[in-house]
């Protein structure tokens, strides 16, 4: 019988690897990991996933893995259950999305070209650096309006996401407690994170406009506090995932013979005459969509979710008892060879409807902010493809990503240069 930490050092030496091997290995629809006192079960089987992230609250819920996020997003719908719960993120999913969201493609469009301008100035550029920034501004745009956060609040909540990252990592699959100097420490570091998140939060409120989703929290009688947790959470949740994701979107731009010129075709035929992106015929751009969605299927930001039992339940075959973890891996069921052909190969020919792609979840409580993510990483596609030629500094194939709460890219060095209107008179011959 293989005692209760036997997965343990695998799992922190190479968490991605190991769920892949734990996982591709076994046509068990559950996998039991020895990680500790606590039962954890891998979810293996696409089949289960719905059934398990829908379940009944009582029965099924979120978990320990989920409430030590607490530190960073508060007392916020992320970690909430109940009425409550369904009441705040039904407000925050109208005002992400997509339909919603749509409104707001010309300052977002712009948003990006600015970038691009700026980075065409540049000999290189590590892309994570950029995007970050990028992507907040973008969340900020959908969630606010335009310029409610500015150069200096972005570079605030970017260093206060710096400063809780690596605690929470360390504390999510912690099994003992930590010695008084590590908990001084991280006590430290999330107070003067919560100082300078406190900060940016005055000043989005005393910005934004009234139509913004801000109204919204606040008609519902929200306290200051619970406001504030809420728009945290759509500001760093909604950013620091698309921000790994759109990384990868200009990598494959690059790396991949003939995709830019295929997108600029492409980017010609939504815009219109003053060049601006037409966020009605998005729907006629399938090939940047296409490269978002397999993006996210090779490198789902959200590489784990988790739930917990509440009580004693029957799951295919299994009996678990009152306080299971059930973890499930994108990153894994993603690249599993028993639902994708050539899983670990960049291919946008896949059918997406797939059960096992499920870089938001599924079913009623997917992520809140799959439309605005999709639309963020399709309309950076569309207009650096259309308006620049990219080039890789850093080697290729670039290396893998490094599994913290979400998946960090590598560095990833490119450079920019104009691109000359052929791929425009291609499209109007």
């Amino acid at each position: 019988m293989r005692h209760l930490f036997a997965d343990l050092s695998a799992f922190r030496r190479d968490p991605l690897g190991f769920m892949r091997e734990k996982g591709n290995g076994t046509d068990e629809p559950l996998v039991k990991l020895a990680l500790g006192p606590q039962p954890v079960y891998l979810v293996n089987s696409p089949e289960l996933v719905k059934p398990v992230l829908n379940h009944t609250e009582d029965a099924i819920d979120k978990g320990k893995y989920i409430k030590k996020l607490k530190p960073a997003f508060g007392n916020s719908f992320l970690l909430m259950s109940g009425k409550e719960s369904k009441r705040r993120r039904e407000v925050v999913h109208a005002t992400l999305g997509r339909s919603t969201v749509l409104e707001q493609v010309p300052a977002m469009a712009a948003t990006i070209r600015q970038l691009a301008g700026a980075l065409a100035l540049e000999e290189q550029f590590n892309v994570h650096k950029v995007t970050g920034p990028l992507t907040l501004r973008l969340i900020s745009v959908a969630l606010f309006g335009h310029q409610v956060l500015s150069p200096a609040d972005e570079l605030a909540l970017l260093r206060a996401v710096h400063l809780i990252e690596h605690e929470l990592e360390e504390d999510m699959f912690r099994i003992w407690p930590r010695g008084p100097k590590s908990w001084l420490r991280r006590r430290r570091k999330y107070a003067e994170a919560h100082r300078i998140m406190g900060l940016v939060v005055k000043r989005v409120r005393e910005n934004a406009g009234s139509s913004s989703v801000l109204t919204s929290l606040e008609e519902m009688g929200l306290s200051d506090n619970d406001i504030r947790d809420e728009i945290l959470t759509m500001l760093l949740a909604g950013h620091h995932t698309t921000a790994s994701a759109a990384v990868w979107v200009l990598y494959y731009l690059t790396t991949q013979a003939g995709l830019a010129d295929r997108i600029a075709r492409e980017c010609a035929v939504v815009t219109d005459d003053s060049g601006d992106i037409v966020a009605a015929d998005l729907k006629n751009a399938p090939v940047s969509m296409a490269l978002a969605r397999e993006v996210l299927r090779l490198y789902p930001s959200a590489w784990w979710f988790s739930r917990e039992t509440k009580k004693t339940v029957e799951i295919a075959g299994h009996t678990l008892k009152k306080g299971s973890a059930l973890i499930i891996c994108p990153w894994q069921m993603q690249r599993h060879p028993a639902y994708w052909d050539d899983p670990d190969s960049f291919r946008m020919d896949r059918q997406f409807n797939n059960k096992a792609y499920i870089p938001f979840g599924v079913g009623p409580r997917t992520c809140v902010g799959m439309g605005v993510a999709l639309l963020e990483l399709q309309l950076l596609a569309l207009e650096f493809a259309s308006a620049y030629h990219l080039s890789a500094v850093s080697e290729t194939p670039a290396p893998e990503p490094r599994a913290s709460l979400t998946l960090i890219p590598p560095p990833i060095e490119l450079s920019l240069t104009i691109r000359e209107n052929i791929a425009f008179d291609e499209a109007a011959a």
